[in-house]
Order: C-alpha cells, then sequence, then structure tokens
C-alpha cells in the first residue's frame, strides 16, 4: 500500500510540475505561426552555405562571410562587406553570388554581369546586359549571358550586351523559356555547352493554345489578360529546340517534326558538345525516345533507348556523363518501378544498372573527387526520409553516406559532402562528411525557437491501404492533451503526385499553422499521404491513372475510421481543408463521403479535371475524350447533391495554375441544383496565397471550420 501511494503521490507531482511548465509557456499567435519564417519561429540556419573550394566552405554571418576549412577545423577567415565597398560604394549588403570561390565573386550589380577580385580589389569582367533582361543564364567559361526580353533570346558577350538570337515578331512563338508547363523536370528554357562554344535553347509555339482571360482588377476599368493555357485534350504547343554557335553567329534547329505536339525535355550535351540527347515523349506520354542529335547540323543520329509504360512515362533528369568519359552517361529511370540508375553509351548500349534500389533515388548529387563514384540523395526503405548514397560506378559497390532516421539535404564538392539534417525531434544539424573514410564533422545545431511556445505534439503513424501499401500519416494533438476530453479534427489533405507532406523532418513536415491551431482550437490536426503521392515508387504513384481522387478518397477513409477508433475523438466534427489537388481532395471527401466530415474549405480547387492543363491532366487521367468515364467520375459537380455539412471555396481571382474557371463552374451547378455553397476570391492573387495576405487566408480558413464545426 505504501508503494502504491508513493507512485500516486509521484505521479500528482510530475502533473503539476507539467501544469505549471505548459502555463509558463507563451502562446504563439497565428500570425507568428503563418509568417514564422520571418519571425524566427523556424530553426536557425547557416545563411548561403555553400563550398568556394573542395576543402573551404563559407556562410554568411551578418555583415560578413566566414571561411571554414573541412580538413583544418580550427582554421578561420572573413570576408567582409567593406571588402566589396572599397570597389562598389553603393553596396548596402552582400548581392546574391551566381559563383564564388577563394579569390573571385560573381554576381549581378547594375544591369550587368561582375566578377571581382575581392582580394585583390580588382574588376575582372564587367558585362552589361539589357535593363528589361529575363530569365538570365551566365556562362563563366565565355563570359556571355542568355537572357530574354519579352518571347525572343539574346545573348550579351565583351563585344555586344545585346545579340537578338530570334527576332519573332508573333507572339505565339516564345524562345528561351520553359516549356510544357515546367512538367517533366524542366525548369529553364536555355542550356550552355560545356565549354560555352554554344547555346542549345526551347522554343515554343502556342498558335494551337487558347488564350484564357484573366481579369485584371487594378485597372479603370478593369481590363482583361490573357494567357496561353492548354486544356485536356484540346490544343497544346510545339516544341523545338534551336542551337545558337556563338562563333560563327548562327542558329539551327534540331531536325524534329513535332506538329504531333508530342514533347521535348532532358536536355543533355555531350561533354565534346558534338551532340545533344533530347527525351521525346508522345502527347499521350506513354511512349519516350531518348535520342541523340549532331549539334553540326541538327540531325537525328540514333534512337539510344525506349521507354514505354500503359499508365505514363516521365522522364524527370536529365542524362549525367561519367568524369573522364565522353561516351557513357548515367540515366535516372522508374521502368523498374523505382528511379534507379543505368549506365548507358552514347551508341545507345545499355552498359549496366548500376542500382537496384527499391525505393527512389531523388537526383544525382554528383561525383566524388575521382570521378569513380556517383552520390545519390534517395529516400532508403523509409518513404519519409532522405539519405545520401555513394556508388562506385565501376563494380556498382554502394555505401550508405548519412546514418541518422530523419531527412538529409546535402551538397558535394571533391570529397566532402556538407550535410543538413532534420528529424522530427531534431530542429537542424549541420555537419561535413568525409566520402573516403566517413567521418563525420558538426558544424552547427539549431537550438529549438518554439521551446518556450505552447504548440501540439507531433506522432507519426502508418496505416495500410486496400492493397497492403504503407500509409504514412502524422497527427498533431494539443499541447495540454487530456485523454479523458473529446477533440474535433481538421484533416489536412493534398493526395496529388509530386508532393509529400508527411516526412521525417522537423514537425514532421507540417506547417506551423497546424501546431498553433491544435492547441489554441483544441483540435487534433490529421494528415495522411494516400496512394498518388510522392516518393513511395511508381506502382503507389500510378494508382490514380484515369481514376483521379478514388484511391485517394479510400486511403483518407483509412484515417478516419483509424481516428474515430479514439475514444478521445468527436466522430462528429470532422473538418478537411486542402489547396489545388488538396482543394479537390477536399471537396472529392465532403461530397463522396457526406457522413464523414461536417466542414470543409477547398481552396484553389481542381472540380473539373477537363479544365486542367493538358501536360499534367493528360499524364494521369488522358484526355477527355478517351476517358468519358474517369472524368465523369472525378467531375465535382456529379456530387453536389449529396452535401451535407458547409463547404467553402477560395480561389485568386488570377489564378494561372488552376483557372477560376474551376470554381466558378462549381458555383453555377450549386445554384442550378438549390445547393448552398460558400466562396471567397483572394483578388490579384495567383494560384496561392502569400506574403501578409496568407495569414488574412489562414484566419479565413480556421475561423469558418471552427465556426461550422460546432
Amino acid at each position: 500500500m505504501k508503494c502504491k501511494n508513493i507512485k500516486k503521490i509521484v505521479l500528482l507531482l510530475l502533473s503539476i510540475i507539467s501544469l505549471n511548465t505548459f502555463s509558463q509557456k507563451k502562446d504563439l499567435s497565428l500570425s507568428d505561426a503563418v509568417l514564422g519564417y520571418y519571425k524566427g519561429m523556424y530553426p536557425e540556419n547557416l545563411r548561403r552555405l555553400q563550398f568556394i573550394s573542395d576543402t573551404e566552405y563559407m556562410y554568411l554571418d551578418n555583415d560578413k562571410y566566414l571561411v571554414k576549412n573541412v580538413v583544418d577545423l580550427d582554421y578561420t577567415s572573413e570576408i567582409s562587406l567593406t571588402s566589396f565597398q572599397k570597389k562598389y560604394a553603393d553596396l548596402k549588403r552582400f548581392p546574391r553570388f551566381l559563383a564564388f570561390d577563394k579569390t573571385v565573386a560573381t554576381f549581378t550589380k547594375d544591369h550587368a554581369i561582375i566578377k571581382y577580385d575581392y582580394k585583390n580589389n580588382a574588376e575582372l569582367l564587367k558585362l552589361p546586359f539589357d535593363e528589361k533582361a529575363q530569365n538570365t543564364d551566365f556562362n563563366s567559361v565565355k563570359n556571355s549571358l542568355a537572357y530574354t526580353i519579352d518571347n525572343n533570346l539574346y545573348i550579351a558577350t565583351t563585344d555586344n550586351p545585346k545579340i537578338a538570337i530570334t527576332n519573332l515578331s508573333d507572339k505565339n512563338i516564345v524562345s528561351g523559356q520553359a516549356i510544357a508547363r515546367y512538367e517533366f523536370g524542366i525548369s529553364k528554357g536555355t542550356f550552355w555547352s560545356p565549354n560555352g562554344n554554344y547555346l542549345a535553347f526551347y522554343q515554343k509555339d502556342e498558335t494551337n493554345v487558347t488564350n484564357y482571360p484573366l481579369v485584371d482588377i487594378t485597372t479603370y476599368p478593369a481590363t482583361v489578360n490573357e494567357i496561353k493555357y492548354p486544356m485536356a485534350g484540346q490544343g497544346s504547343e510545339i516544341a523545338k529546340i534551336g542551337i545558337y554557335n556563338l562563333e560563327k553567329n548562327k542558329t539551327i534547329y534540331l531536325d524534329i517534326d513535332t506538329s504531333d505536339e508530342h514533347y521535348l525535355t532532358n536536355l543533355s550535351w555531350s561533354p565534346d558538345e558534338k551532340y545533344v540527347l533530347v527525351a521525346e515523349v508522345n502527347r499521350a506520354q506513354n511512349h519516350m525516345d531518348f535520342n541523340l542529335y549532331k549539334t553540326s547540323n541538327g540531325k537525328k543520329v540514333r534512337t539510344l533507348f525506349t521507354e514505354k509504360n500503359d499508365r505514363w512515362v516521365e522522364p524527370e533528369n536529365d542524362a549525367v556523363f561519367i568524369p573522364n568519359n565522353k561516351t557513357e552517361f548515367i540515366w535516372l529511370s522508374e521502368r523498374n518501378g523505382f528511379k534507379n540508375a543505368y549506365i548507358y553509351s552514347i551508341k545507345g548500349k545499355l552498359k549496366k544498372q548500376l542500382t537496384d534500389f527499391k525505393f527512389p533515388i531523388k537526383s544525382i548529387l554528383g561525383f566524388d573527387k575521382s570521378g569513380e563514384n556517383i552520390i545519390l540523395s534517395a529516400t532508403g526503405k523509409d518513404g519519409r526520409e532522405t539519405h545520401a548514397y555513394k556508388v562506385n560506378v565501376k563494380y556498382g559497390d554502394i555505401t550508405k553516406i548519412t546514418s541518422k532516421k530523419g531527412t538529409h539535404r546535402a551538397i558535394l564538392r571533391g570529397n566532402y559532402l556538407i550535410d543538413t539534417y532534420t528529424s522530427l525531434e531534431i530542429p537542424r544539424e549541420i555537419s561535413t562528411i568525409n566520402l573516403i573514410d566517413g567521418t563525420e564533422e558538426y558544424i552547427f545545431a539549431a537550438k529549438n525557437p518554439l521551446e518556450n511556445y505552447k504548440i501540439g505534439k507531433t506522432e507519426f503513424v502508418t496505416l495500410k491501404s486496400e492493397d497492403n501499401f504503407d500509409l504514412y500519416a502524422r497527427i498533431i494533438k494539443p499541447a495540454d492533451f487530456d485523454y479523458s476530453k473529446k477533440y474535433p479534427v481538421l484533416i489536412y489533405v493534398y493526395g496529388g503526385t509530386h508532393a509529400q507532406l508527411v516526412t521525417n523532418s522537423w514537425l514532421g513536415g507540417a506547417s506551423l499553422w497546424m501546431q498553433q491551431f491544435a492547441t489554441d482550437k483544441q483540435y487534433i490536426v490529421f494528415t495522411l499521404d494516400n496512394r498518388g503521392s510522392e516518393n513511395r515508387g511508381f506502382a503507389f504513384e500510378s494508382i490514380i491513372h484515369r481514376k483521379a481522387g478514388e484511391a485517394g478518397i479510400a486511403d483518407q477513409m483509412k484515417g478516419v475510421d483509424y481516428l474515430k477508433s479514439f475514444p478521445y475523438v468527436d466522430k462528429n466534427r470532422i473538418a478537411v481543408h486542402g489547396w489545388s489537388y488538396g482543394g479537390f481532395m477536399t471537396c472529392s471527401l465532403l461530397l463522396r463521403q457526406p457522413n464523414a466530415f461536417t466542414v470543409g474549405v477547398a481552396g484553389g480547387p481542381v472540380t473539373d479535371w477537363k479544365y486542367y492543363e493538358v501536360m499534367y491532366g493528360e499524364r494521369y487521367m488522358d484526355t477527355p475524350q478517351e476517358n468519358t468515364e474517369g472524368y465523369a467520375n472525378a467531375r465535382l459537380g456529379k456530387y453536389l447533391e449529396n452535401l451535407k455539412g458547409n463547404l467553402l471555396l477560395i480561389h485568386g481571382s488570377v489564378d494561372p495554375t488552376v483557372v477560376p474557371q474551376h470554381s466558378m463552374t462549381l458555383l453555377k451547378e450549386a445554384v442550378d441544383k438549390g445547393v448552398q455553397i460558400d466562396f471567397f476570391t483572394y483578388p490579384m492573387h495567383p494560384h496561392n496565397v502569400r506574403g501578409k495576405d496568407r495569414v488574412h487566408l489562414m484566419q479565413k480558413v480556421l475561423d469558418y471550420i471552427v465556426e461550422k464545426n460546432n
């Protein structure tokens, strides 16, 4: 009896201490949570951290850069702002550097590219360019700059600041910019050859693409801003690739017939500049030829290999040539179910499959100093994590470089990595890793910036899909969680491809407003990555093919059933919120599982896939003509009369991604059917609401949920 009494007293004392500790902590405001990056609510970092040589790195510390050495750990030197102000007196802060080494900094200033020897206070290069320039792309070998003005492409050289590469009067034809609406891993439109003798560039003809009207209300009266928007099943852009020869001042185009509107992507140069490699994907996106073209005349040499899949083929990574080898390159492909590395020759021969991971490679970080080992970023067996791996190119030996469970983001130089690590419990740790012997040296550890605030408690959950896939989820409970109480639930959802919400990183990958909301409004906040989401392999992702939302709804309902199994969950007060694809999922859940949810807020939702863009939409749904049933079943208006709870749609008035027609057509159908839906628009905001207005957005979303979920 005495022992039991002592235990009760100890538990009582611990409870009192816990309550006192909680009461001493500060409340976190929604404004601070939403703008947390600017309010110091996220873990500190080493700003502008980068290598400047194989053994030295630097980072910004107020008005100076600190330079450290990975070999001599006691070494520190400084690069001060005043050393730049000797030459550029009007500099108030360090510019963003295009390149930086032990003596020379390259940056943009006053519409010119500057190369500055900060050790000797000498300007080595000043390359002026047109003040209207956009999409700038500097080549340090030839000291030349590619840039665009409107729909044309130009180059600045030391002899001429504005050489016209194209002179297109037809605004439907655009040169030097990203094509295919940034799909297929495309992020830019110009590509310098290794030695800077040539510039390859994308060109798109959008004559067949519909003009879509967006209304600018800031003019008097309002005016129409027309954008090009290729909707599923309608006319798409026609792509070309040009090659500009700097020495001859001449442009040729690769001999490719794209009148069938097929895609050109993953443009790569051979090391000797003799060839350009291009992935050509048919419009149906189920067939890809990786082709080799001659730089000199644009003629096709051969197809190196072909990939096919009944669902889709989606190349997203350029060919990476092996160091000191002009004929062999690494190609990343999902052909065996997970993104793995393959070695091909320029003759088109598969030399070997380099990796056989049962998890996806995310990216190639580069090669070590010897060129014998490739360094990869990949998830590892736990899809919530990211790790670095070393793979011997010749023998295939694999070494896992990072060991701690969590998310590792690494940058490579020579034989060293700078590894930035975070996990659910670790705000941020930064270390250097020696690739030869694996030794690790810590250089920075961030404190918990939320230590003195009342925030929710985050835990990981793993459920099973109906076909036995692991479904990773995250649950956030109020900081003062009481098992004897009943809590309402907010499910935050995305559910689409190319996104992963649940990661083993700080706060579990959640936005800070979720922890604030959980404690402030006494909610459980739950998120599950359903089938279709990223970094789990092709089978997991491609289950959505032709059936948007189907697998996602089933998996999200697994989460709902899991939550309802707990006595502390109020089964009659479950809300859902998401944006973009998450807006589509929010509406789908509320309309197709009406008895499970009381309220939903859908931001920028896709309501009818025929209104979405060609490149993304047709990959996953085929065309509306080919997949009539799939489009009909995914159309939200079909289920409007099922609505039992409250639904709020939010849309940016000039959204160029999920155009406002999505919300407008759903609202019209709701009016026609006598169904009440709430609506709010953010005037002159695009696909998302950012900056200070985001506080207004989240206040709107969360107030609606709390009000309607009572």
